[in-house]
């Protein structure tokens, strides 16, 4: 319930997240007999809220969040920086993945900046993915692995775009619309971590979950949420000032914010402070 509630106040103009990761993640933990851990996959565009959504789903499950000793977060470009050394981190992640899992198989890892990580890097922790009841006496089966990418951005705008464009609500996307072109893209995107990886192409990944790109009254809703965070007083009219400063795409329609809601926080200091 609490990560329902969550998402309903807080993540905007994403429903078919709200959806999947609810069903995805209640599924698996009132599961008692899991046959494999649950991984999950999210994309889109940088500030659509893939961050926010993983810290939602570690707070809905450990009491201290993300700063859960059980909570294990990789970012390529800092844990995994030099191509050169691929082997090595390789051996380093398997190692950290089953001394934590040892410790409490309700570990949660979540990978971020997929799209920056070494193709072949993540085909390492596919054993632990997989369907196995035992490795090397560890269960993995109660485990989560939720991997953050902006790889497949491009494929989710294509079909959010041609809904307007044939003027039908952006509620009437399905996962069937987006799913399979979306898990397809990733896996030829040669610019990512999942470049012909074997999670995909076991099938390892529960769900690919597409996070639509924002639109302005989105953009308008993550301020007002943060100004009410900052118990500041709402005004409609710096609202509007901020949504109006960010730069939108594509360039003729300008219907989705290219950032997000991601440099919000930085202009309501501006404004407030």
């Amino acid at each position: 319930a609490g990560l329902q509630d969550s998402l309903d106040k807080k993540l905007f103009g994403q429903h078919l997240v709200s959806k999947v990761i609810v069903k995805a993640v209640k599924g698996f933990l009132n599961n008692t007999n899991p046959k494999k851990p649950l991984a999950l996959s999210l994309h889109g565009w940088t500030g659509t809220g893939k961050n926010f959504v993983s810290k939602i789903i570690a707070e809905s499950i450990y009491k201290r969040g993300l700063k859960s000793k059980y909570v294990h977060q990789f970012v390529a470009t800092l844990h995994f920086p030099h191509a050169d050394n691929i082997n090595l981190y390789k051996d380093q992640l398997q190692s950290w993945i089953r001394g934590n899992v040892t410790l409490c198989p309700r570990s949660l890892f979540i990978f971020d900046e997929m799209d920056k990580m070494h193709a072949g890097l993540i085909d390492s922790i596919k054993p632990f993915l997989d369907y196995y009841e035992l490795l090397n006496g560890v269960s993995y089966r109660k485990a989560m692995f939720i991997f953050l990418s902006n790889a497949g951005a491009e494929k989710i705008t294509e079909v959010a775009l041609d809904f307007w464009r044939k003027g039908k609500m952006r509620e009437d996307i399905q996962l069937t619309d987006i799913q399979n072109a979306l898990s397809v893209s990733v896996f030829n995107n040669k610019n990512s971590g999942f470049w012909h990886s074997t999670l995909i192409d076991r099938n390892l990944i529960d769900y690919f979950v597409p996070f639509l790109p924002l639109e302005y009254k989105h953009v308008k809703m993550c301020v007002r949420v943060e100004v009410e965070s900052r118990g500041y007083a709402v005004d409609e009219d710096i609202l509007s000032r901020i949504a109006d400063e960010m730069t939108y795409f594509p360039r003729e329609e300008r219907i989705y914010s290219d950032k997000g809601c991601k440099t919000v926080y930085a202009k309501l200091d501006y404004y407030y402070d």
